[in-house]
């Protein structure tokens, strides 16, 4: 195929467009392939669409290659099916929802899981109808509250969604890995660097979950690499604290310290008072911060929940947020603490905490917080800490949470081992083994070979098609533009005529021709009135890998071969240029 700059549906930019966050959103619009049609959505350009026709052709392939069966669902689907698996109120204000003209209730679909269950329901009933996986590549809808980063944010997005059907949870075992293997090759192909980790499955329910990660500076995900692998940070398992025995320690008590609202306030005031200093000096880590927020249920309704952290440590947001899913999870205001006066801002301990005190207010602590620990707390009074504080002596909590921050030098029991690197990342895939949350919700069940009703084990598996793209932008740029690898460049091959005789027009149509032939297909800059530096720009820009220079040197027989992936240029006859062009990698 051959295309001509000069007719091409295509202009670029010199400048950044102003709601530009992450390095993808602005190449992918400055270099002509994205123009935004509204906040999260996006209009795909000619060579956009063919870089976005490329990547799903790769991942169909893999998907084929494996085994799975392609169908295709509409996007518009009926409520009954989500409310039967509670998904029409789970989804909350992210479900774009509307009605018919006869009032029935309609959504967008975010996801798919309803609709193949109930196609699968309608056509099998036999466990020799099993193991069956079936996929689709289908345009999502999700309402963001903030869709941002171009591409890797949006509320409408392709994105391939398979299932695996299977009799027991053995067969459910050997089509997850299955995928997980599928999904390792597709992005080997599209030369995504990633990292496999554990996560949590979310609105997906199910039990085992893995995440396919892209790393990247402008990742949403934060994982974390110990010696014994990796997990997404809102699944990791911090290794709790051993007990002590306190019998030895001395008793609480209560001490003026005023002014010391902050941790840091309050350390260096009890290492000033001699009568506070024990063996050492206090740190952060010795203090006992609780931070009180408002969970919102599904229902509705609001509660409070406390939670007990060692004061060098912040509560992780996302980590509680996955925690106490699906509520959703706001910081305690003026407002709430109105409603509970026992709770002295700034100086709250664990005495006015707890389901069993007069607040009844939940109080869940770190697994750092273990029984027979020692602590400096708020003693619920304006100017006031308890020093040693003792965890199961002095207070009992409700229970444990796992939501600290997490760091270099922590030991984790998921994934085991510890902690050496945290790291940002994309997620592009995520595999999860389901179980049978939605087929119990369907009634998807098949006879057995001893003529029982059983209910069908399912899996789920994901990639971001659209998001994909994105992916490969942030990992292959540099300052000059983008650098397409060459299984998914929009074209191979990026012509630039650089001068203005009319025998390098000929030439370069000469060349484009016979590089179609060998199965090669070609962007000729043939622009008129151009600046030969714009040329070069724009074809940096662009990033098409291979680019081929038709200049000074062409009346001698010579173009210049650039490969933009490697950032290499050299001399090429124009009898070995298809040759040369064959031999990049």
């Amino acid at each position: 195929m051959q295309y001509r700059f000069s007719e091409m549906f295509l202009r670029t930019l010199r400048d950044n467009p102003a709601d530009a966050e992450v390095a993808s959103h602005s190449l992918l619009i400055r270099a002509g392939y994205l123009r935004r049609a509204a906040a999260g959505g996006y209009t795909w350009l000619p060579l956009g669409l063919m870089v976005l026709n490329k990547v799903t052709a790769v991942i169909r392939e893999e998907m084929n290659r494996a085994g799975f069966q392609e169908v295709h669902f509409p996007a518009l689907l009926p409520r009954e099916p989500y409310e039967a698996t509670n998904r029409w109120t789970e989804y909350g204000p992210a479900l774009f929802r509307l009605q018919d003209r006869r009032g029935a209730d309609y959504l967008l679909a975010p996801t798919h899981e309803e609709m193949f269950t109930l196609l699968v329901k309608d056509l099998y009933s036999s466990y020799k109808d099993l193991p069956v996986s079936l996929y689709q590549i289908q345009t999502k809808y999700r309402d963001e509250a903030r869709p941002r980063a171009g591409l890797l944010r949006g509320r409408e997005f392709v994105m391939k969604d398979s299932y695996s059907f299977d009799v027991d949870d053995a067969g459910l075992i050997t089509s997850y890995q299955k995928h997980r293997a599928a999904y390792q090759r597709t992005f080997e192909r599209l030369n995504i660097d990633y990292v496999i980790v554990s996560a949590q499955s979310g609105a997906m329910g199910g039990s085992a979950s893995e995440e396919f990660l892209a790393p990247a500076a402008a990742g949403e995900d934060t994982y974390v690499v110990t010696s014994g692998g990796a997990a997404n940070v809102e699944a990791i398992q911090i290794a709790p604290a051993a007990s002590i025995d306190f019998a030895s320690l001395p008793a609480a008590t209560v001490h003026d310290t005023p002014d010391t609202p902050t941790i840091q306030s309050l350390v260096e005031f009890s290492n000033s008072k001699p009568e506070l200093v024990g063996a050492k000096p206090w740190t952060a880590a010795d203090t006992l911060k609780n931070v009180v927020v408002r969970l919102t249920h599904q229902d509705g309704s609001t509660s409070a929940l406390a939670i007990g952290v060692p004061g060098d440590r912040e509560v992780d947001m996302r980590r509680l947020e996955a925690q106490v899913y699906p509520a959703t999870v706001t910081p305690f205001g003026d407002e709430d603490f109105a409603k509970y006066p026992t709770l002295v801002k700034g100086y709250i301990g664990p005495g006015q905490l707890g389901k069993h005190a007069s607040a009844k207010i939940e109080y869940l602590v770190d697994p750092r917080v273990a029984p027979g620990t020692s602590w400096i707390t708020g003693a619920n009074k304006s100017g006031s800490h308890v020093f040693h504080l003792v965890a199961d002596r002095d207070f009992k909590p409700d229970g444990v949470i796992d939501v600290a921050d997490v760091r270099v030098g922590d030991d984790c029991v998921v994934p085991a081992g510890t902690v050496t690197q945290l790291a940002r990342g994309i997620e592009v895939g995520h595999i999860f083994q389901l179980g049978k949350k939605y087929a119990e919700a369907l009634d998807l069940k098949v006879l057995n070979e001893n003529g029982e009703q059983i209910t069908v084990t399912m899996g789920s598996y994901g990639i971001g098609v659209t998001r994909a793209v994105a992916v490969i932008a942030e990992q292959h740029h540099d300052d000059k533009g983008l650098r397409w690898p060459r299984a998914i460049s929009p074209v191979d091959v990026h012509l630039v005529i650089a001068g203005k005789d009319e025998s390098l027009f000929t030439g370069a149509t000469e060349l484009a021709n016979t590089l179609n032939a060998a199965g090669y297909s070609v962007l000729i800059d043939d622009r008129v009135g151009v600046s030969v530096g714009v040329k070069f720009n724009d074809a940096e820009l662009l990033g098409i890998p291979t680019i081929i220079v038709v200049g000074k040197k062409f009346v001698d027989g010579v173009v210049e071969l650039r490969d933009r992936f490697a950032d290499q240029a050299v001399d090429v006859a124009l009898t070995e240029v298809v040759g040369a062009v064959q031999n990049l990698k």
